[in-house]
């Protein structure tokens, strides 16, 4: 059974109170679990309340009896998700017990029942997201659930990778808990509202192309790039719910609700009889409006499952390629500079038919590309002579062609110093000196372009200061500098930025507290992790992560730098560049061949925009331990 692929035999979505917000059963899975469980004997040994003394396997538990599951082992392990580590608190059959990082995410359930024996639920692949807990159960084989009981009850501590009874051998061997943890993303994903396409993005106006493109692009007029709709099949309605959008009303604990109709029809037409067959939100809700293709195939091509129905209309076939450029720029001789490009290519194939895709990727060894993954529908050769042809069957509407990571190999888009001071505990003077686009020709623009020096432990008075180009703002906690505006892009040439001033501050009510905030314990620090974790995956960026990480650990310091504890001792930039890319990996669309022979014009794009990109104060101390790892 554990190489038969997943299916589910019940989904929970619990609130941050431990309440079932939303719960969902698949009785034809729960009749193969009975029918296994009864031909193994019980799926367990004499004596555990499953072994040949009681044949008859327990029921899938009623809902309260989860939500009381849930919050008991809470209660047992610290937080829902646990530490994973034995401790000195942990209990024999718990499952920290077990002593392995990985039960913090595929957990057990000890249900207590009143009128017959308790018995435990395995797995359990707990995902949190939007403040919600979802739990889902993937059908398991009794001898994988036999085999973690006997780990709940070792007596010693730890496990070797290569030990054949760890936990990692058993996971090893289900591919249904792979299949688990892509039901829990995707109903994250609907609950919390990210279910849009990926973004390809389309110029607005037509290019003319020789002279006449490199003379307006010098001069700063270029054809704007725009991205392109979702395909019409997908219904709008359904994504305009209240599943993500920003409601005045919320559940008590302050998670948003969410849209029980919308989850329960995806899950219908997703895993029908609890067996996922297609998990692209984009696909299910196509078929629901449309039903799958009735135009007759040629009889040598078999519709691929990513694609449910044919497309009809003017045939074209667009690319993007849109990276993000993550730095930490220090402007100092004993500490280097951090630069790094993560990109993706997406794309849309309005093609008739089945037609496979031949596309060549130009400028590897140029990129120096580290990492790359590709959509399931592409076979991509090995890489040659700098190329590397890809070939695939596209489905409809967008889709990530590729994934990869690369250093940047141009100049940094931004560059130069920042410097920040105090004079008085409530006034600091700083200066910037920047330069912008430095060594970046036309088709390179930049779009947009601003700085943001954020002070989140004090309240901003009032600025003096005139910057030798743009515009300056002011929120409570924070300084804005917008240089290039939306509409003014600068190409074909560079410009410096200069900013000396001076900001106030309004007088402290309240002081900090030295070291309360240092002695967290690890059951805290654990929870942490907890909404770390979901706010990384709703795209938070690297000023909340410090705000709710690390503002509660850092020490009063001297008044020197009041403003720079530590990782707050920066300034960060945001932009967009369109033109070209940071890597240097790109497509030529004249070498795009379509089979068989249409006449779709191949359309491409390139877009450039900053990820973490931040201005360290020169005059400050090094931060480099407070970074996340991956920046």
């Amino acid at each position: 059974m554990s190489g038969g692929g997943c299916s589910v035999r019940a989904i929970w979505i619990l609130t941050p109170h431990d309440a079932v917000a939303f719960s969902r059963r698949f009785a034809v899975v729960e009749k193969r679990w009975r029918a296994s469980w009864e031909a193994e004997g019980g799926g367990g040994s004499e004596g555990d309340g499953r072994g040949a003394g009681a044949p008859t396997p327990p029921q899938l538990p009623a809902d309260h009896e989860v939500a009381a599951a849930f919050a008991d082992r809470r209660r047992r392990e610290g937080t829902a998700r646990g530490s994973g580590i034995r401790t000195s608190l942990s209990s024999v059959g718990s499952d920290s017990w077990v002593d392995d990082p990985i039960t913090r995410q595929v957990i057990s359930l000890h249900i207590n029942k009143e009128e017959s024996d308790d018995f435990m639920i395995w797995p359990v692949v707990l995902q949190k997201r939007g403040g919600y807990y979802i739990l889902v159960l993937p059908l398991v084989d009794p001898q994988s659930f036999s085999a973690y009981e006997n780990l709940l009850k070792r007596s010693d501590c730890g496990s070797s990778a290569k030990e054949n009874g760890n936990l990692s051998s058993i996971l090893l061997n289900l591919p249904c808990i792979t299949g688990a943890f892509m039901v829990a993303h995707v109903i994250g994903d609907i609950i919390t509202g990210d279910i849009a396409e990926p973004e390809v993005i389309v110029s607005s106006g037509p290019s003319v192309g020789g002279l006449l493109d490199s003379l307006t692009g010098s001069i700063g007029i270029s054809a704007r790039s725009k991205p392109i709709a979702a395909p019409v099949a997908a219904p709008t309605a359904s994504v305009s719910s209240p599943v993500g959008s920003a409601q005045s009303e919320s559940l008590k604990g302050g998670v948003r609700p969410f849209d029980k109709d919308l989850l329960r029809n995806f899950i219908i037409g997703a895993m029908p009889f609890g067996t996922p067959q297609d998990l692209n939100y984009t696909n299910v809700t196509s078929i629901r409006t449309t039903g799958f293709s009735g135009d007759p195939l040629p009889t040598d091509q078999k519709q691929p499952a990513w694609k449910p129905y044919l497309y009809k209309g003017r045939q074209r076939i667009l690319f993007s390629s849109l990276e993000t450029i993550n730095a930490a720029l220090y402007d100092r001789d004993d500490v280097p500079d951090f630069l790094s490009v993560s990109g993706q290519v997406t794309c849309r194939a309005e093609l008739e038919g089945l037609p496979d895709v031949s596309l060549p990727l130009t400028g590897l060894k140029t990129a120096h590309v580290e990492v790359s993954s590709f959509h399931h529908c592409v076979q991509a050769s090995d890489p040659t002579d700098n190329k590397q042809t890809l070939v695939f069957q596209p489905p409809l509407g967008n889709f990530v062609l590729m994934h990869y990571q690369a250093p940047c190999n141009i100049a940094p888009p931004v560059k130069g110093f920042y410097q920040l001071s105090m004079v008085s505990e409530n006034e600091g003077a700083f200066l910037f000196k920047l330069t912008l686009m430095e060594g970046y020709k036309s088709p390179y623009i930049m779009e947009f372009c601003m700085i943001t020096m954020p002070f989140p432990r004090r309240r901003v008075a009032s600025y003096e200061g005139n910057p030798s180009i743009g515009t300056v703002s002011m929120t409570e906690h924070s300084i804005e500098w917008r240089i290039v505006s939306s509409g003014r892009g600068l190409s074909g040439r560079s410009i410096e930025a200069t900013f000396p001033g001076t900001v106030k501050f309004l007088p402290r009510t309240t002081q900090r507290t030295n070291s309360s905030f240092r002695s967290v314990s690890s059951t805290a620090y654990t929870e942490d992790s907890d909404s770390e974790q979901d706010n990384v995956k709703n795209g938070a960026s690297l000023d909340d992560y410090i705000m709710e990480k690390i503002n509660k650990d850092l020490q009063a310091v001297d008044l020197e730098e009041p403003l720079s504890w530590q990782a707050y001792n920066y300034a960060k930039v945001s932009f967009k560049i369109a033109g070209g890319t940071l890597s240097g990996l790109t497509i030529d669309p004249k070498s795009v061949n379509i089979y068989p022979s249409v006449k779709a014009p191949a359309e491409y794009t390139m877009q450039a925009s900053s990820g973490d990109y931040i201005l360290w104060n020169t005059l400050g101390k090094c931060p480099t331990a407070a970074l996340p790892k991956d920046l």
